[in-house]
């Protein structure tokens, strides 16, 4: 077993998507604050088309934690349908606003019977926490916590490769950016909670990783890194003090 097994290919691409979410999202509030409304229609047609994305990668992944996905993301949609009926009613473009209320309506209701089928995994323990750093028990590398799942979503192509067997993979599991300083073919592991330990002392020293900086504020007192807003929106986990 070598760090190269643990990479993740998904998680990588997870990663992706959510930053040009966060993109677009920017894009998207800057051209309606500019009352460029044909450039804010292109910029919803691309979230769209990346929802879509996004939800087919979410599909590949196991159930356990499908239910709390879809529902993280219909409250994402709702609060983006919500600014832009705001919007709408404040330039009296009244059709549209009708629409977005249609909209929001058939998506409250979804999004309560989601939410009531992520309920299940509301329990679940994590030893680590987003933006909590930690080190590898076997292979020694720092990383940083940027995601988690209640138990193993990884294909079962990947958890042979990665040797995650039966029990191993009811347990959680951890999106970690990887100081590519130390593993620089690594950047995005998907680690069993058995294979991480936080450092022994507080690790002041910065990671060395390309994403780091869209996710994360900077470090605390402690070491540790602060996940942004979307980042803690996204796992619905609220700010470590």
């Amino acid at each position: 077993l070598s760090p190269k097994d643990e990479y993740s290919e998904s998680v990588n691409e997870e990663l992706l998507y959510f930053l040009f979410q966060l993109d677009l999202a920017t894009r998207l509030q800057r051209a309606l604050n500019q009352d460029h409304y044909d450039a804010a229609q292109a910029i919803r047609e691309k979230i769209s088309q990346v929802e879509k994305e996004v939800s087919k990668l979410r599909e590949k992944k196991a159930g356990a934690v499908s239910a709390k996905n879809e529902a993280q993301d219909k409250e994402i949609a709702l609060l983006r349908f919500r600014s832009e009926l705001s919007a709408s009613i404040e330039r009296e473009d009244y059709e549209g606003a009708r629409q977005l209320k249609d909209k929001i309506s058939k998506l409250e209701s979804e999004s309560l019977a989601a939410s009531v089928r992520a309920l299940a995994y509301q329990n679940v323990k994590y030893a680590f926490r987003l933006g909590q750093k930690v080190r590898h028990k076997l292979f020694g590398y720092r990383g940083v916590v940027c995601g988690m799942d209640p138990v193993c979503c990884e294909s079962e192509k990947w958890c042979d490769r990665a040797r995650v067997y039966d029990q191993r993979k009811n347990q959680p599991f951890y999106q970690v950016l990887v100081d590519v300083e130390s593993e620089p073919q690594q950047e995005a592991a998907y680690v069993a909670e058995d294979s991480l330990e936080a450092p022994a002392e507080p690790d002041m020293e910065a990671l060395d990783h390309p994403y780091i900086y869209f996710l994360f504020f900077g470090m605390d007192s402690a070491g540790d890194y602060i996940p942004t807003k979307q980042l803690r929106q996204k796992y619905d986990v609220a700010r470590h003090e």
